[in-house]
């Protein structure tokens, strides 16, 4: 599963959207909790391309590397550094040009040679 997540991370940091869905299963779930509470949940690789490319122009440049990774019982759990750029100005007074970090964790299934569930934790 390593390969398939790191296929998919790369096609994310490259911000090419066909390339990341091509690591998805038609039925995949995206869900993004912050601060334990769920803020988007998608269903299925129309929902998740729509998603996609609307907060596709949120930055100008990002990047997702895995600081940790284990698997157990077909799940996979990986420690995330994330780090992105903004090219637009938010309504809550974030500029265009301002930069963001942070830490998460990721958990990760596939079926079939794909993704099929997809979770991203912040706090």
């Amino acid at each position: 599963m390593r390969d398939l997540i790191d296929r998919y991370i790369d096609a994310y940091n490259r911000i090419d959207i066909d390339a990341m869905l091509a690591t998805m299963h038609s039925e995949v779930i995206f869900e993004n909790y912050t601060a334990g509470v769920l803020s988007v949940r998608t269903v299925g690789v129309h929902e998740l391309r729509h998603l996609a490319e609307s907060s596709r122009q949120l930055f100008s440049a990002r990047h997702q590397t895995i600081t940790t990774y284990a698997e157990t019982a077909g799940v996979a759990y990986a420690q995330i550094h994330f780090r992105g750029t903004f090219a637009v100005d938010l309504p809550n007074g974030i500029r265009a040009g301002q930069s963001m970090a942070l830490d998460g964790r990721s958990e990760y299934r596939e079926r079939d040679g794909l993704l099929i569930y997809i979770a991203d934790y912040s706090d």
